[in-house]
């Protein structure tokens, strides 16, 4: 377990370093493009026009992912929970050893393919979703 928790505090380490890195190299992306951007235009080419813009609504379908894949997760540990019992009762292996590692590929399988499944889910949502609002406009 130690050697997990090493690696785990490493990553963290490299992923936020190279998060603060990007953060201040597009900030300077940024602010020469305001630059360019700056020198080009005078206020007159944007007066009265930015205040009857309304930008398309975009919809962020983050929870609607979130909530199938957590779904999934639930139902696939529910499953196997099931099947668990389930051979548990009928006491089908003989050593304990082939039985635990036949349950632990059991829930891993289990939580990977309704995770999946739900993720699957949010995706055809997410088409209908977005098909729905194509043809309002």
């Amino acid at each position: 377990m130690e050697f997990i928790m090493t690696m785990v505090v490493v990553a963290i380490c490299v992923t936020g370093t190279y998060r603060l890195f990007e953060l201040y190299a597009r900030r300077k992306e940024r602010m020469a493009l305001i630059e360019k951007i700056g020198d080009q235009l005078d206020a007159s080419s944007i007066t009265g026009k930015i205040i009857g813009y309304n930008p398309p609504v975009q919809f962020r379908f983050g929870a609607l992912k979130a909530s199938c894949l957590l779904i999934g997760v639930g139902l696939g540990l529910f499953i196997a929970f099931i099947i668990d019992i389930s051979v548990a009762e009928i006491q089908v292996y003989d050593s304990q050893w082939i039985h635990e590692r036949v349950l632990g590929t059991l829930y891993g399988a289990s939580v990977l393919l309704f995770g999946g499944i739900g993720l699957l889910t949010a995706f055809i949502i997410e088409l209908k979703m977005s098909k729905k609002s194509e043809e309002k406009d």
